[in-house]
């Protein structure tokens, strides 16, 4: 007979086991992608492109038209109440260096630098109450791209990737293409799956670059295809050996297949990248009729557009072959003149060649998709990390501004020609500061879109159920059809 004691002792070890294992049957299941299994309502959109405007982009000098600005231009600016500037921006108002038109049935306002996307207003819907929690471009950066303004989170591309999985196995779930010229703030970290599966992390592409895809495939001369697939098959039989003994490690998982995405990428991502095949006027859509072009030291709008719209195209195929999120940058952390928004000490001759550029590839982009009926279920997002202030810096240029700035948003499910939530008669803080709109607010929005109750889609990492709106974020009914 077995005593109380010794049953009561086997009985909870036994429990214990049974629940650890239970622990670590849920944590391999919350690593499959794929994780919501059943949409948790009927979703108007499947795939995402997110532009995103690495420096911060000026809302006033290209979306947010402001007459007051231009009536006060050189006054001593007056904002009603103390300001907290990152640097010495708050000298006279500055009106925009750049004329503005209505464009489309909605008659939206859009600056000239922008003009290309005119023909796409009655699709977008603009959002002019964007708030900010920071001014320093690593933390606001991190904060559009990730939900948090500190690193150690999963980027929205590594949520979406882990909780809806892949539509095209042969490609990666979730891709950003950088801005060729280098990272901006935070570089890879605004796209790593942090505390999700290592697999749901951005896989970055640079199309302008003679190697797109580093390491795709063997450099050696004398490797031969079925060389190539007798390592890779070897390898394959090795980290099983080595994943039989760690269940539940998903960093192995995720090298296991990044290796067999890798080899079905070889013939799958080239034709990808490759635009060769693409009708003349497509390329000329996207700013790309112009072949050889020199990369000049000074950057100039033509070939603005040739860099931006290179990604859009590229984007635009790797969405119709299956790619669920792509992020698409503009701007990277260095370099002068700039090669980023962030115009301290001239808007005119930076955000000009930049603005231009980004409007001929994201026009082309939103027309393409929608000849093409994918706009349809295809969301795109526009976004920078903050706005940047009415009243001057030195003489030309603008300080930051997360008081205030704008996003925009068309496609699968999105009401366009609408511009929401107004700025004041300055575009320095909403008009309505009581009910302003936050980045968790555009990511409920994205993530209801495909099908998903951002409240519902968490994952528990240190004692927390952790999502991408944190504990905040609304659905942005308004801007739904």
């Amino acid at each position: 007979m077995i005593s109380r004691r010794n049953f009561l002792a086997q009985g909870s070890a036994s429990l214990g086991s049974l629940a650890l294992a239970m622990m670590l049957q849920e944590e391999s299941l919350a690593q499959t992608p794929g994780a919501v299994s059943v949409l948790h309502h009927p979703p108007k959109a499947k795939r995402v492109v997110q532009l995103f405007m690495a420096g911060a982009a000026s809302h006033i000098d290209l979306w947010d038209h402001k007459p007051m600005l231009a009536k006060h231009h050189g006054e001593k600016s007056d904002f009603g109440e103390h300001v907290e500037a990152f640097q010495n921006g708050l000298g006279p108002w500055m009106k925009s260096p750049f004329s503005f038109a209505p464009y489309g049935q909605s008659g939206k306002h859009i600056s000239e630098v922008v003009a290309p996307l005119g023909a796409c207003v009655d699709d977008i819907a603009f959002v002019h109450n964007m708030i900010g929690k920071t001014g320093v471009h690593s933390q606001a950066t991190y904060l559009q791209a990730t939900g948090f303004d500190r690193p150690g989170f999963p980027g929205m591309g590594a949520w979406i990737s882990y909780g809806l999985g892949s539509i095209n196995d042969n490609l990666p779930t979730f891709v950003v293409l950088p801005d060729h010229r280098g990272f901006a703030s935070n570089g890879p970290k605004n796209w790593g799956s942090a505390f999700l599966p290592a697999s749901s992390q951005g896989a970055a592409i640079f199309p302008q670059r003679d190697n797109p895809i580093e390491d795709l495939h063997a450099h050696a001369d004398y490797v031969t295809a079925a060389g190539d697939a007798a390592g890779l098959k070897l390898l394959a039989k090795l980290n099983q050996q080595h994943r039989s003994k760690r269940s539940g490690d998903s960093r192995l998982e995720a090298r296991i297949r990044s290796y067999e995405l890798a080899a079905k990428m070889q013939s799958s991502a080239p034709a990808a990248l490759d635009i060769s095949d693409e009708p003349a006027h497509i390329l000329k859509m996207y700013g790309l009729d112009r072949p050889g072009a020199e990369y000049p030291t000074e950057i100039n709008p033509a070939e603005e557009a040739e860099y931006f719209g290179r990604k859009c195209l590229v984007a635009r195929r790797l969405l119709e072959r299956g790619v669920r999120f792509v992020q698409i940058w503009s701007g990277n952390d260095n370099g002068f003149p700039r090669r980023n928004w962030d115009s301290h000490e001239d808007i005119k001759r930076d955000h000009g060649p930049l603005a231009q550029g980004m409007a001929v590839g994201a026009a082309a982009l939103i027309q393409d998709l929608k000849q093409r009926g994918l706009l349809d279920d295809t969301i795109v997002l526009w976004t920078t990390e903050f706005g940047r202030m009415p009243s001057t810096q030195g003489s030309k240029g603008r300080d930051h501004n997360p008081y205030v700035f704008t996003n925009w948003l068309c496609g699968g499910g999105i009401r366009g020609g609408v511009s929401y939530g107004p700025s004041d008669q300055w575009g320095y803080k909403p008009i309505d500061r009581n009910n302003p709109t936050q980045v968790y607010d555009i990511h409920a929005t994205i993530l209801h879109l495909l099908g998903i109750d951002h409240r519902r889609l968490t994952v528990r990492n240190d004692g927390i159920d952790r999502r991408l709106t944190d504990v905040h974020g609304r659905v942005l009914s308004d801007l739904l059809v």
